[in-house]
């Protein structure tokens, strides 16, 4: 009896494997147009955004509140580099390829020594990068047409409201005292 019993769920096994395997080759293509609708991807904005305007008013010399004024607290603050802070900013956009930049600011006896940074864009540059496509043509029109409204049913009459009760305007102690 055991050894049909496995035997039974080896053959089952067996049969269903590819049937499995099949559905792996599609996860590769998650992106691609089906039908002429694409899955919907969210925007996903990690960090600080980090402008070539902020980086032009740091100055070697400013204290760390100063540049935390200008740049926002830092993403990254190492216990083991203390004297370094981290700002990174990451934009994965569906349609747009991904942004990443780095900057990093070093300080010596908590005063601005130098940073170091990728290619930042300025101000107008990255709003022009969240700009979402348009959808440009008529809109479509937000009521039904006469013939559309007459296939529904006709509106039940209203029921007005069911009188309640009244309610005791006196309410007995919430605390029996004196006993």
């Amino acid at each position: 009896m055991a050894a049909s019993s496995i035997y039974s769920f080896l053959v089952t096994l067996a049969a269903l494997t590819p049937l499995a395997l099949t559905g792996c080759g599609s996860f590769g293509e998650v992106d691609k147009v089906v039908g002429g609708v694409s899955p919907y991807r969210m925007d996903i904005v990690q960090g600080n955004v980090v402008t070539r305007e902020q980086l032009a008013y740091l100055k070697p010399g400013m204290s760390r509140l100063m540049v935390r004024d200008v740049l926002g607290t830092s993403l990254l603050v190492s216990v083991f580099h203390a004297q370094r802070w981290d700002y990174v900013f990451a934009l994965d956009r569906q349609g747009a390829p991904s942004q990443t930049r780095r900057l990093t600011v070093f300080f010596k006896d908590d005063v601005l020594e130098r940073v170091d940074a990728d290619e930042l864009p300025s101000e107008a540059d990255f709003v022009a990068t969240l700009k979402s496509k348009r959808i440009t043509g008529p809109a479509p029109a937000m009521e039904a047409a006469p013939e559309r409204l007459a296939q529904f049913p006709a509106a039940a009459a209203v029921q007005p409201p069911l009188a309640l009760p009244a309610t005791p305007t006196i309410y007995p102690p919430l605390e029996q005292t004196g006993r």
